[in-house]
């Protein structure tokens, strides 16, 4: 019981010196231009080497050190959140597992070794989806599972094809790899795209919000969503001026767009932060299919910070509204709850690049390199619209959460005085304020030269703007033409279905296999394969017997109408 109570502090503590290390070392790794390499060669197979990599440099060490800092937050932060369940301890040992997974992925600059990451994300990641075990739970794990089985299929079937190299170490090879190497490059972005979900294997990530808030918060922000960020990351110098690349950049943009959109329209509190992540994980793959991996490592590791701290402001809220998700029945929380809702506030304004803020940093540098670069009329146009449809629900979720009408029948519980959730949010609100600042200084000393004209220069702003103004009118709009959307209702459902993908990946993904089973199970097992197999074999037997057994019962009455029909027969063939 002693250490039920302790096991998250001590899970705290550990993680957090972990990465204090890892980030010190990231920082000495960075001024001193070094890379540590541990290889363990397990056989050799054909001159092909078979080996487990571990690879030290400032890359990886600063990721995982933001991967343990988020991790020691929320393990910290679950001893309050999952206080009365009454399997705490195999809540605790998946989260570190998932943890553990993600940090094999992060090292691991090898296809064999990085399989164990990816793998063990994917199987941690459906055991935490069905925690609570309910027939939801179990779809959503199913759909998040197999999803992800296509990537693992694609990591597979690239480790195949990298063994004509003589080795799996894409550190070694990326460089080198030319349009030879086209199918390899499709591979590994479409094993990219399923754990990043990227359309069309989008249905996954809002389905997965069936897990606990914490583990939510640790998916969303650093562990298995980013898994696939990351690889592009390390293998970003394949796919320079490759199809690959120009086909990322559309899918990419498509699905940012796609994920705001559907923001807009949606009223669940944990299924809105799913689509923004989804949202910014399509900002990060087009700005590195444009060939700037250091600006998407960027904004991955500030998005991480106010993105974790988001999840845990929505766990306190439906924790204290009486595990209700619908934004609708909030409203008015800045009253009861004004240090939760300080950080929200903060979060999603880092969310929206409010100057100064982490996220500022790192998106504005990334939409004026993209207006910079040599990108297409529609990339573009997704950009600005999907920096504007992102202001947009940022400002719908805090009117109905935050501001407006306070909707909830009781507000006696209604408090952020559990000072466990607050703590752990703090460590984070200092990092979603000062993260992205200190994260510029490190990863970019010398600035970027971005040289734009004054519309392009203010069209973030102002589209921001626009956005966030749009945005609380047509909440306002809300509460007096609260039917309004029915008149446009195909665009509604389509927009607000993520454009029909959960139908699509689940019984449509079936269906015509299903269909066509079910016709051939009545046709053919229950059918004519009945009549014509066993049943109709058993009917045939069984009366020819029957016949058989009065031959032999000696009976005069059968002989004797046998003597006729003979005698009847041989009168006809004579005549």
């Amino acid at each position: 019981m002693i250490w039920k109570i302790f096991m998250h502090e001590v899970s705290m503590v550990f993680l957090g010196m972990g990465s204090g290390c890892c980030g010190v070392m990231a920082i000495l790794k960075l001024k001193s231009d070094v890379m540590d390499v541990v290889e363990w060669e397990l056989m050799s197979l054909n001159s092909s080497t078979i080996v487990f990599t571990l690879v030290f440099d400032w890359v990886s060490l600063l990721f995982l050190s933001f991967v343990l800092l988020i991790s020691s937050s929320v393990l910290f932060y679950s001893g309050s959140y999952m206080l009365g369940d009454k399997t705490f301890n195999r809540f605790m040992y998946l989260v570190l597992a998932f943890v553990f997974s993600m940090g094999m992925m992060v090292l691991s600059p090898n296809m064999i070794s990085i399989l164990l990451g990816w793998d063990g994300l994917g199987l941690v990641s459906y055991a935490l989806v069905i925690y609570y075990q309910n027939e939801k739970s179990a779809n959503a794990g199913m759909l998040t599972v197999l999803s992800n089985r296509v990537g693992d299929v694609a990591i597979l079937l690239s480790i195949g094809l990298m063994s004509n190299l003589g080795g799996w170490n894409f550190l070694f090879y990326s460089l080198y790899m030319g349009d030879e190497w086209l199918g390899l490059k499709i591979l590994l972005v479409l094993a990219a795209m399923t754990k990043s979900a990227q359309i069309p294997f989008s249905a996954w990530l809002p389905a997965a919000m069936a897990a606990p808030t914490p583990v939510s918060a640790l998916v969303h922000s650093s562990t298995l969503v980013t898994a696939g960020v990351y690889l592009m990351i390390r293998f970003s110098p394949a796919l320079d001026g490759s199809q690959a690349q120009s086909s990322l950049l559309i899918i990419s943009c498509l699905t940012m767009f796609m994920a705001g959109l559907g923001a807009n329209f949606e009223y669940d509190f944990k299924k809105i932060i799913a689509l923004s992540t989804l949202s910014q994980l399509g900002v990060m793959l087009s700005i590195l299919a444009l060939g700037y991996p250091e600006l998407a490592f960027f904004h991955l590791l500030s998005h991480a910070l106010f993105k974790a701290l988001l999840f845990m402001c929505a766990g306190v809220v439906i924790h204290s509204v009486g595990d209700y998700q619908d934004i609708r029945q909030m409203g008015g929380l800045v009253s009861f709850m004004p240090l939760s809702m300080m950080y929200m506030t903060i979060a999603n304004l880092a969310l929206c690049g409010f100057p100064f803020l982490a996220g500022f940093y790192s998106k504005d540098l990334i939409l004026e390199v993209a207006f910079m670069s040599w990108v297409n009329f529609v990339a573009l146009l997704l950009y600005v619209l999907a920096t504007g449809l992102t202001v947009m629900y940022t400002a719908r979720l805090i009117y109905y959460s935050a501001s407006g009408e306070f909707n909830l029948s009781s507000s006696s519980n209604v408090s952020d005085t559990d000072q466990v959730m607050v703590n752990s949010m703090t460590m984070l609100g200092l990092g979603a304020v000062f993260g992205g600042a200190i994260l510029s200084w490190l990863v970019f000393p010398e600035p970027y030269m971005i040289c734009l004209s004054g519309f392009m220069k203010s069209l973030v702003l102002a589209i921001s703007f626009l956005g966030g103004v749009i945005g609380y009118m047509f909440n306002m709009m809300s509460s007096v033409y609260s039917l309004k959307s029915l008149t446009n209702y195909e665009f509604v459902v389509m927009a607000g279905s993520m454009w029909f993908m959960p139908f699509l990946s689940t019984l449509k993904n079936s269906e015509l296999s299903l269909v066509s089973g079910s016709m051939a199970q009545k046709v053919g097992d229950k059918g004519w394969l009945e009549y014509m197999g066993g049943q109709g074999i058993y009917y045939l037997f069984s009366k020819g017997f029957v016949a058989l057994n009065h031959f032999q019962m000696n009976s005069i009455k059968v002989y004797m109408k046998v003597f006729v029909v003979s005698v009847i027969v041989v009168l006809f063939l004579y005549i």
